[in-house]
């Protein structure tokens, strides 16, 4: 893994940083994929569909069945082909063995986001030294809302309810 100068920069925490993200992310992989409705790893990434992202569900427990218009695949190796970002349902505990899956890849996703209450500073900056840019503690839902438009429609308030 080459270290890069500067690396700090690819930790993302501001508004400009985080719409620039939502803007260019066209592709995006849940790692913690979830078939159950109310749980946040299937709304948010829901309402992401339901706004234009093409969304790769991962997720061994649930790999094979169809999930937001995609088969759910058993880990990000599994995937057909590269996407924009990762975003990570999964504890941290699990993230820095997330982060070298990561950077094994054949390809290197433009962003990691880790979302609310799911931050792991070492994996942050393994991910990061690589090139990476990471968002941790923050949900994509409401960010999508309050930057790029607030929408209200068949998934609900801020919190898909």
């Amino acid at each position: 893994m080459a270290e890069r100068d500067g690396w700090r920069e690819n930790l993302v925490g501001d508004d400009p940083g985080l719409t620039r993200v939502l803007r260019e992310s066209a592709t995006i992989a849940v790692l913690g994929a979830k078939a159950a409705p109310g749980e946040p790893a299937y709304y948010v990434p829901a309402y992401l569909a339901a706004h234009g992202y093409r969304i790769f569900p991962v997720n061994p427990t649930i790999a094979g069945r169809e999930l937001l218009g995609a088969s759910v695949v058993p880990t990000l190796a599994d995937l057909e082909g590269p996407v924009d970002t990762i975003e990570v349902f999964r504890r941290p505990e699990y993230l820095v063995g997330h982060a070298r899956e990561i950077l094994a890849l054949a390809w290197r996703p433009r962003v990691v986001w880790f979302q609310l209450g799911i931050r792991n500073d070492v994996s942050a900056e393994l991910l990061a030294r690589a090139g990476i840019r990471v968002v941790q503690d923050r949900c994509m839902m409401p960010e999508h809302r309050r930057l790029l438009g607030r929408v209200r429609g068949p998934l609900g308030d801020a919190h898909g309810r």
